[in-house]
């Protein structure tokens, strides 16, 4: 019987060896959890990794898209011609003809028509405010394939004097002179654009001297002051107004 009790005992474990056994069973399946989460892991990663780099790439083709845009415009087919045209009329002659381009079916010879801006400071009631005021004033800018057919259409447009242009045909502007007018000046700030200036007589029309005139001093554009000199008392006083504050006589 105890021969037999002592074969029994030898057939199953004791206690400390299945809890070995488990804990080891534990630690293999561990060790298996640990590395599909790792292939996880490292999946996800690659996956970012990948939308990355195609977020990077897609960014840089829509920046290389709107740099060639941009050079399309001035680059794109046909030659760039100006237009003389009646003074403060341009705006409606660029509306003539585009009317006339449509109604006469000339979409594939005359692309596009422009009245050439930029953005100065000016007064307007009693504050600097930005405005677009025209380049050249009394012409447009006109891209075309020039043969008879356009030339008449553009030509002929109410408001219209004539092309610029040495001699009986009009001379194409060089593409570098396009990209000159027509390129965006964001890096420069408005310039302003003041009624008077340094020797002219203003009137002071805001303030304790409203009344008085005098001649202008000294222009100072980034403070947006100027220094005028009045007649205080019997004597000659320099005073320093804001633009808003002084109009020409």
């Amino acid at each position: 019987m105890t021969e037999q009790m002592t074969d029994h005992q030898e057939l199953v474990p004791s206690q400390d060896d299945a809890a070995d056994e488990l804990t080891s069973q534990l630690d293999g399946q561990d060790e298996t959890n640990e590395a599909v989460v790792s292939e996880e892991a490292s999946a996800e990663i690659e996956d970012s990794v990948v939308v990355e780099d195609s977020t990077e790439a897609s960014t840089a083709d829509a920046g290389e898209e709107e740099e060639e845009e941009e050079a399309d415009d001035y680059f794109a087919p046909g030659d760039w011609y100006v237009v003389h045209t009646y003074a403060g009329y341009e705006n409606k002659v660029k509306a003539n003809l585009a009317s006339r381009i449509q109604s006469m079916n000339m979409e594939d010879k005359i692309y596009d028509v422009v009245v050439p801006t930029e953005e100065v400071m000016e007064l307007k009631s009693g504050k600097m405010q930005a405005v677009h005021k025209k380049v050249f004033p009394g012409y447009i800018l006109v891209r075309m394939e020039l043969d008879d057919d356009s030339w008449y259409v553009v030509r002929n447009t109410p408001g219209v004097t004539g092309f610029v242009g040495s001699g009986a045909k009009p001379t194409p502007l060089d593409p570098s002179e396009v990209q000159k007018i027509l390129a965006p000046k964001t890096e420069e700030r408005p310039k302003p654009k003041l009624d008077f200036e340094v020797g002219e007589v203003v009137n002071v029309v805001d303030g304790a001297f409203a009344g008085y005139s005098g001649p202008v001093d000294t222009i100072d554009v980034e403070r947006q002051t100027v220094r005028v000199l009045l007649d205080l008392f019997g004597r000659e006083t320099p005073v320093e107004l804001m633009f808003h504050q002084v109009t020409k006589l």
